[in-house]
């Protein structure tokens, strides 16, 4: 299937189009339909004519953004008009919503005088908490958002414009910083003469370069003074005192070239006369005024950008507007000012020098990415955009004297993670429990790439005092390698082959498995390897905690822990997680460990989950004993043991709602459970599921994590004699992270039941 085909069908299959409007209050009941209308709804527009601003409260006002286009300049296709725009509208509220939670309406106008959509947009203002213009034509789109910003007390926005300025206008800062180059000295070159192009001439002058500097093109060449054909107010601003009448001409010794403009506006050959490291953003989509490939063969010291996924470096608008707008809607700004969006492109130059996710290489394919000449700006599925410009453009906002509402800044940051995931909240919580406790977590895969990296997070965010095992001469080459070095600098780096508390810690091996056929031989070899030394640090009292394996299997990371360091007396091994859907967070256990076992296994297994359970989150654990059954209804071996694991359960602890057994269903959803067994005590609002077999266990969570949207963090490690925590295999960065704030958690708990 062509693209062709395949776009069409893409946007007719199903329900038409790509966006639709859904309730957000139930509305199921005769009493939902009189509160969410008549006579209910009386009571806030009475509140609302008495108090305007409390629209925002009552309303969808402050979370709702008009889209506007009078289709007069459509992508790359010209004035198609007002009904040939819709589908492009449509998805500029899908990535609004998709990226930063915010509605939609699409507005397409009938206008092609600017005054009619001008007026428009005035007699919608009560309705809209914001409005992006789009895809409007230059010179007239510059007369709109002047008039409205004029007229208008919510922000207004023509995305066209300052989308590709902030974006770009952040690519250009670090490229300049890698480059080493003076942005005051600089000589930049811009084609297009529209809107875009003027719109990042502003903001660049802003910035910082020169207006002496600059040099503006449109497709009748050169714009200089005295030029009448074909200018405009906007173009003339940028008139410069030239005998350059070309592009090529104009690109003699020039450092950069903007185009927003054509395909093949510029040639690799013009390139190739710029100043030395030329920083050349060909920007015109769907094709680039000039091929990366083609710049590179003649300019290899070239940086470049497009607007194209497919290249590195794309400039594109996803990573300014869903966020700039959230940012001026929650301070309830009435304006989008220069100091928004210059916050906006700082910060966006500022996330590209961060580490990128493993989540974001794996949504490119497994690429990584570094900060460089092939990574200048954040990639669009960069979730962590949300966070650093939306809270940037809200503090310029407040500082600037533009928001009607103030607010903490911090807060702020912190109910936006939740926007990211469940996950981001629930860790949120765990990390400043932990943050400040300094325990030492022993790390013996300290030469792993991931593991650096997870380091330097858990220092900068407080979560432990990392110790890393490994050759300490490859660790620090890495270290430098990754710009780790001043960061890391006191982290303390442990080669178990040449450490003093080798022979003591193989002396006390010794001691514990001479009789499992360990000879003091074995045992002096073994503590060189990291996987018994570092187990070994923690039972001796040199770690609060270990964290291994992320580069073998979980049997190969466990049986050494478990030999040196070994199972809490009573208590059986078990790995639990922890699954966090949009609105519950559920433990899964036993996941990793048991593979079929017995019920007094399953007991221990469900009293441990519940302890961490109450302990990590401070809920009320409700535990549903798993089956294929439902009490008592098949007697089935497994069956009958999960009743016996049941009844051991409330003998050992009576105070522990617990209840099987019986099915999954039953166990999460009220309505089967009220239905057919209102004697459960666990009636569909369990929050612990205790499953009868390995298999099981792992296959439910494994599914839960990849089809049901759910989140996994995991495995928790229960019934080992001191802090033990396994990494599934391949984890990412975050991952890691993750699990060391939990293995701090659980050091604290565990000192905490000391002192208690």
């Amino acid at each position: 299937m062509s693209l062709y085909e395949e776009a069409l069908e893409y946007h007719s299959r199903g329900r038409k189009g790509k966006i639709e409007v859904v309730s957000t209050k139930p509305v199921s009941t005769q009493q939902d339909l009189s509160l969410a209308y008549s006579p209910g709804v009386a009571e806030p527009c009475r509140m609302i004519a008495e108090k305007e601003e409390l629209v925002y409260e009552y309303t969808a006002k402050g979370n709702l953004v008009a889209v506007v286009s009078n289709g007069t300049a459509v992508l790359g296709l010209g004035d198609i008009g007002p009904l040939a725009s819709k589908p492009v509208m449509e998805g500029k509220g899908v990535l609004f919503k998709k990226f930063a939670d915010i509605d939609v309406f699409d507005i397409e106008l009938n206008a092609k005088n600017p005054d009619d959509v001008i007026r428009a947009c005035e007699m919608m203002e009560p309705t809209f908490g914001g409005i992006n213009l789009e895809d409007i034509k230059a010179p007239e789109c510059f007369y709109i958002e002047e008039e409205l910003k004029k007229r208008l007390k919510i922000p207004v926005f023509h995305d066209d414009q300052h989308g590709t300025a902030v974006i770009s206008g952040a690519a250009f800062l670090n490229a300049l910083e890698i480059v080493g180059k003076d942005i005051t000295k600089v000589k930049v070159v811009f084609c297009g003469g529209g809107a875009a192009a003027i719109a990042c001439a502003n903001l660049y002058l802003n910035l910082g370069v020169n207006r002496a500097n600059i040099i503006m093109c449109d497709s009748k060449g050169v714009i200089y003074e005295g030029r009448t054909a074909g200018m405009n107010p906007y173009k003339q601003r940028y008139a410069v005192h030239t005998d350059k009448r070309t592009i090529a001409e104009a690109l003699v010794g020039a450092d950069a070239f903007v185009g927003v403009s054509v395909k093949d506006g510029i040639t690799a050959k013009m390139v190739q006369t710029m100043a030395k490291d030329p920083i050349v953003f060909a920007m015109a989509n769907p094709d680039p005024e000039v091929l990366p490939e083609e710049v590179m063969k003649l300019r290899p010291d070239a940086i470049m950008a497009t607007g194209r996924s497919d290249y590195p470096n794309q400039v594109n608008n996803v990573l300014g507007f869903p966020f700039i707008f959230r940012g001026a809607l929650d301070t309830m700004a009435t304006a989008i000012n220069e100091e928004m969006k210059m916050a906006a492109v700082k910060a966006l130059a500022n996330l590209a020098k961060q580490d990128v996710p493993e989540g974001v290489s794996r949504a490119y394919g497994g690429n990584r990415f570094k900060f460089g000449r092939e990574y200048l700006i954040p990639k669009p599925f960069d979730r962590r955009a949300l966070l650093w410009v939306a809270t940037a453009v809200a503090e310029a906002a407040i500082s600037s004297g533009v928001a009607r509402k103030k607010i903490d800044i911090k807060e702020y940051r912190d109910r936006l993670e939740t926007q990211l995931g469940s996950i981001y909240t629930v860790m949120r919580g765990i990390k400043r429990r932990v943050s400040g406790a300094k325990s030492t977590i022993v790390l013996p895969e300290g030469e792993n790439h991931k593991i650096l990296r997870a380091a330097q997070i858990m220092i900068e965010e407080d979560i432990c005092e990392p110790i890393l095992l490994g050759n300490d001469t490859i660790i620090r080459r890495q270290m430098e390698e990754m710009g780790l070095t001043d960061i890391l600098k006191d982290v303390k780096i442990i080669r178990p082959s040449t450490s003093p508390l080798r022979e003591e810690f193989a002396e006390k091996f010794f001691e514990r498995r001479h009789r499992k056929g360990v000879t003091k031989t074995n045992a002096l070899t073994m503590m060189k390897l990291p996987n018994y030394f570092g187990p070994m640090m923690v039972e001796c009292g040199h770690a609060d905690g270990l964290l291994n394996g992320i580069s073998q299997s979980y049997p190969e990371t466990l049986r050494p822990a478990l030999q040196v360091i070994g199972a809490k007396p009573g208590s059986k091994l078990a790995g639990i997680y922890m699954l966090i859907f949009k609105k519950r967070v559920v433990w899964f256990a036993d996941t990793t460990v048991n593979i079929d076992p017995c019920a007094e296994d399953l007991a221990d297994i469900a009293l441990q989950t519940a302890a961490l359970a109450r302990s990590f989150m401070g809920s009320e654990p409700k535990v549903a004993m798993l089956s294929f059954s439902n009490f008592g209804s098949n007697n089935h071996a497994v069956s009958l043991k999960v009743q016996r694991a049941t009844q051991i359960i409330r003998e050992r602890d009576p105070s522990l709602i617990v209840d099987g057994e019986m099915q999954a269903d039953t166990a999460l959803e009220p309505e089967i459970s009220a239905q057919s067994f209102p004697f459960n005590q666990v009636p569909g609002d369990a929050n612990i599921l205790i499953f009868p077999d390995l298999q099981s266990g792992n296959i439910a969570y494994k599914l839960m994590s990849k089809l049901g949207e759910a989140e996994a963090i995991g495995p928790i490690l229960v019934g080992m004699n001191k802090p033990v925590f396994v990494l599934q295999q391949n984890s990412d960065v975050n991952d890691i992270v993750n699990m060391a704030a939990i293995t701090s958690m659980e050091i604290q708990i565990r000192k905490a039941k000391k002192q208690g």
